[in-house]
């Protein structure tokens, strides 16, 4: 009965996960733990099947719309590896009651971060912020003073070559400049391009932000798509669509590696994490089909008031029973 009850619950932990690229694993472990009852370590394992299989149905539907980044998600997970490594083995030393009031400041923790960083404008978490790849446009014809259409260099009457370009047509930037764009390092060195230690810079932030995704999905059975997102715009220069697609494929990774982990100590509860799993891979549907459209920002905020009341429950709960 209580499992029927968390089948619900498990359906927005998918929708959450497909939409918005992380945050359902937050859910995934309060509702196995209050909702359908299991202990906290068995909850935090059977959340890694649950996130790992959901993401994988959201990733599939990211992947087709062209939104997955494969190589730097590829990088990200395995820089991932030596933290969930690590993260799996500190878990089974920690005791329910202060694994699960820690978990519930992760989710207030969260929620900021997921809402400092919600889209401002108002674009589809599905879109790309410069749009769609159009026809090329048939140049606009410039005016002589006389009123006669000419083409572009327009002699005028008094024998003066008018400006060739159009200063008045709408300048776009999203088509000079492709930040989505993989870097070739064999290039010719460019003098106006970053120099060698920001590179170095840039590989340092991406290792410790793998560290600490991976770290977080072996402790609590998280998916970290809350660092993973932030980490792909501000360092990759990603938009919020392909950030997203993403960094599906990291949790996946790293999911995988930490219930490699996991399973021989603790085994996993089939009974329970297979149908809800199941409602999940729905939610992950239905949530990559949300994120085509609805703007990401009206998605985040209504998931963050959500996570906060659970953070809040969670917290609540566990520091009576300490």
């Amino acid at each position: 009965m209580r499992l029927v009850l968390g089948l619900p619950l498990g359906v927005l932990v998918g929708v959450s996960l497909g939409a918005l690229g992380g945050g359902g694993s937050i859910l995934a472990v309060p509702v196995l733990v209050f909702v359908v009852g299991l202990q906290a370590r068995a909850a935090t394992t059977a959340s890694l099947v649950v996130v790992g299989a959901a993401s994988a149905a959201g990733l599939a539907g990211h992947w087709l719309s062209g939104r997955v980044r494969a190589l730097p998600g590829l990088a990200f997970g395995v820089a991932g590896i030596g933290g969930t490594v690590l993260g799996s083995r500190l878990s089974r030393s920690l005791d329910p009651h202060v694994l699960l009031l820690v978990f519930s400041g992760l989710m207030l923790v969260a929620g900021w971060r997921m809402w400092a960083g919600r889209s401002r404008g108002g674009v589809p978490a599905g879109a790309d912020p410069a749009g769609p790849a159009g026809p090329p446009r048939a140049p606009t014809p410039a005016t002589s003073t006389t009123g006669a259409t000419g083409s572009a260099d327009t002699i005028t009457s008094g024998g003066t070559v008018a400006a060739a370009a159009n200063l008045a047509a709408p300048v776009d930037l999203a088509a000079a400049v492709d930040l989505a764009a993989p870097v070739d390092l064999a290039a010719p060195v460019d003098l106006a391009a970053p120099r060698p230690s920001g590179r170095v810079a840039l590989v340092v932030k991406l290792l410790a932000a793998g560290t600490l995704v991976g770290f977080l999905t072996g402790l609590f059975g998280v998916g970290g798509g809350f660092v993973i997102v932030p980490a792909l715009v501000l360092a990759l220069g990603y938009d919020m669509a392909a950030a997203i697609g993403t960094s599906l494929l990291v949790i996946v990774i790293n999911s995988v590696i930490a219930l490699l982990v996991r399973i021989s100590a603790s085994g996993v509860d089939w009974s329970v994490t297979l149908p809800f799993a199941v409602a999940a891979l729905a939610g992950a549907w239905a949530g990559s089909r949300l994120a085509r459209r609805y703007p990401v920002d009206t998605l985040t905020r209504s998931f963050v008031v959500l996570l906060a009341a659970v953070a809040l429950y969670t917290a609540a709960r566990s520091a009576l029973a300490l």
